[in-house]
């Protein structure tokens, strides 16, 4: 194996790894979460606004919030289930 194929190798495995780091740090951001607190809130308070449900607006916050605390919890129950079944 000749030493540019190595570097190259090297090359493509630091640039994967660059962007394995840049999907984790957006994975655990707060401008994700707060925009999927967002868009979640959206879609139900518009679903409810449609269906005609009595203040939908305001009845849309529960299953919002829900969504956002069952994805603070995953890593917490993904700890776990490593610790416990792998």
């Amino acid at each position: 194996m000749s030493m540019a194929s190595i570097e190259e190798r090297v090359q493509k495995i630091e640039e994967r790894n660059e962007r394995v780091e840049t999907d984790k740090d957006w994975e655990t951001s707060s401008t994700r979460r707060l925009l999927l607190l967002f868009f979640t809130y959206l879609s139900v308070g518009v679903y409810l606004w449609v269906i005609d449900i009595p203040r939908p607006w305001f009845n849309a916050i529960v299953p919002a919030v829900a969504f956002m605390i069952s994805t603070l919890t995953m890593p917490f129950f993904k700890k776990l289930w490593l610790k416990f079944w792998k």
